[in-house]
């Protein structure tokens, strides 16, 4: 029987709660982190109202003709803002490209930091009223959880709580908005062609709101793959491999997958977005001493997180 351990948490217990449900918090997702590299989590800020929003803005953006949406494509930007086409991204191991299309929202700068000379502007979808408005304020309230988790995940790391704060603010995140198209022809497609192949997230952490249909999995300790499946509108938030890196493998950035659905569920869509949350390019992730003993020695080179972020880039076919 695998072992997995994927425990659903308040993120009020630690934003909200005295001493002791604080170290509880940051002690579940340590250890949930370290064996299986997922969690759910509740209470996390975004109502109903907001997600269902953004999901019909999000099915409004791949319902237009794909000659509108490949003018928001924008050469140059790696699919770092705006739209992704069809048969652009492959996971790294695999020949056959993923099966969907995706639009990518990243950091707007409002506090005259001057690293936002660094980031591409935002490409506007003209053709959807409110997805932009609405991204922006999904894109900041993610953000806003995800360094309450990275705040718990220092402590269980003996760091200090705001460790990760000036490493995060004004980051590279992103917000994806996945598309994966039905399969209308399923005897024509590769041996190897899924929705998302075998991969591991890039980032820190990842927070997915939901999806609207099942597919996702992991892949166990004991080589076996596990469904992922959250509670209404909970965040399935995992280890991306920064984390990992930086903690010399305490952390566990766990292969997963989004399978395709049986044959008689392929010609319906699905839909999914993910926050990916990310440092600034000048982070280093060189291993923590912390971490670091005669049982576990360094696993890897010193690297920032902006040259890591490059390497993934090219690896997976998004930049030359």
């Amino acid at each position: 029987m695998a072992t997995v351990n994927i425990p659903r948490l308040d993120l009020n217990d630690y934003v909200k709660g005295d001493q002791n449900q604080r170290k509880k918090f940051s002690d579940d997702i340590g250890r949930a982190f370290n064996e299986t590299g997922f969690v759910t989590i509740t209470n996390h800020g975004l109502d109903k109202n907001l997600i269902d929003k953004l999901y019909e803005e999000v099915k409004a953006l791949f319902a237009l003709p794909d000659e509108v949406k490949s003018k928001y494509e924008i050469p140059g930007l790696a699919g770092q803002r705006g739209y992704t086409g069809k048969g652009k991204e492959t996971a790294k191991g695999f020949t056959a490209p993923d099966l969907k299309e995706f639009w990518q929202i990243g950091q707007t700068v409002t506090d005259g930091d001057p690293i936002k000379n660094d980031y591409p502007d935002n490409v506007i979808a003209e053709d959807i009223a409110g997805f932009n408005a609405t991204t922006e304020t999904v894109y900041k309230k993610l953000e806003h959880a995800g360094i309450h988790l990275l705040e718990a995940i220092a402590v269980y790391l003996g760091l200090p709580q705001n460790y990760f704060d000036d490493k995060v603010h004004n980051g590279n995140s992103i917000l994806r908005t996945l598309h994966y198209f039905p399969i209308t022809d399923p005897d024509a497609l590769p041996e190897d062609a899924v929705r998302a192949g075998a991969h591991e997230d890039i980032n820190l952490i990842t927070l997915l709101i939901g999806a609207s249909a099942d597919g996702l999995e992991l892949l166990t300790r004991e080589n076996t793959w596990f469904p992922v499946k959250a509670y209404g509108e909970d965040l399935v938030v995992n280890v991306g491999d920064m984390l990992q890196r930086l903690t010399n493998n305490k952390l566990k950035s766990t292969t997963h997958r989004v399978v395709n659905p049986p044959r008689e569920l392929m010609k319906f869509s699905r839909f999914s977005v993910p926050f990916f949350l990310h440092p600034k390019a000048g982070m280093d992730l060189s291993c923590l001493p912390s971490c670091i003993d005669g049982a576990h020695p360094k696993q890897y080179d010193d690297i920032t997180a902006g040259e890591y972020l490059d390497e993934r880039l090219r690896e997976i076919g998004l930049k030359k």
